[in-house]
């Protein structure tokens, strides 16, 4: 069933689960959150590049308001609550609306399961994460976890939302993952070697 819910468009993508802090200074955009707010109601945020705005996004909720300044700005924190789909555009506000629904998807997940978890406790111990943590506790998709604590590019992330199975999103995360992870690996190995000789090389 389609409703019709206010459109942020921004050039990031937030996922369930995720927290995100936003300043919110246009016109249009005051007015959408603060509706928001005082009708504890939600808004759906979607990627938009330079090849313009998508149609899938995270309908989101404004958890915390942390300041408000007397010419309307704000800057608030939102959490990502359902993925969405644009059905069409609708009128009548000063910001954007549309008839939305929940995008269908397929939770199933694989073997593939195992590969992230390995994969991002690699990665969180070597950034200073804690790779002991239990991802699946909070009882979402592992995917929309994952992707709510490692910082994809905003295009990867958009694009890994869009896959409607969650095996098709966890075997897109490994390929992430390995690459980030690999260049991590790339990172530490130019540090020793600056250590060592004072010089960071072309290349061997």
């Amino acid at each position: 069933m389609s409703r019709e819910i206010g459109i942020f468009a921004l050039p990031m993508v937030l996922v369930p689960g995720e927290r995100m802090p936003l300043h919110i200074f246009e016109e249009r955009y005051k007015q959408l959150i603060g509706e928001c707010i005082d009708g504890e109601a939600t808004f759906l945020l979607l990627y938009a590049d330079e090849q313009g705005t998508r149609e899938l996004g995270c309908e989101a909720a404004v958890t915390e308001v942390l300041d408000r300044f007397d010419d309307g700005r704000m800057n608030v924190v939102v959490e990502g609550t359902a993925v969405l789909k644009v059905v069409e555009l609708t009128r009548g506000r000063a910001y954007t609306t549309a008839m939305a629904e929940l995008a269908a998807e397929d939770l199933a997940a694989g073997e593939e399961a195992e590969a992230v978890l390995d994969l991002y406790r690699q990665i969180a111990a070597a950034g200073g994460g804690d790779p002991d943590e239990d991802l699946q506790a909070s009882g979402r998709p592992l995917s929309y976890t994952i992707m709510a604590r490692v910082d994809f590019p905003a295009d990867e992330k958009q694009r890994v939302l869009e896959l409607r199975s969650e095996q098709a999103r966890l075997m897109a995360i490994v390929d992430l993952l390995a690459r980030g992870l690999q260049a991590l690996k790339q990172v530490e190995q130019i540090r020793l070697r600056a250590q060592t000789n004072g010089k960071v090389p072309h290349g061997d």
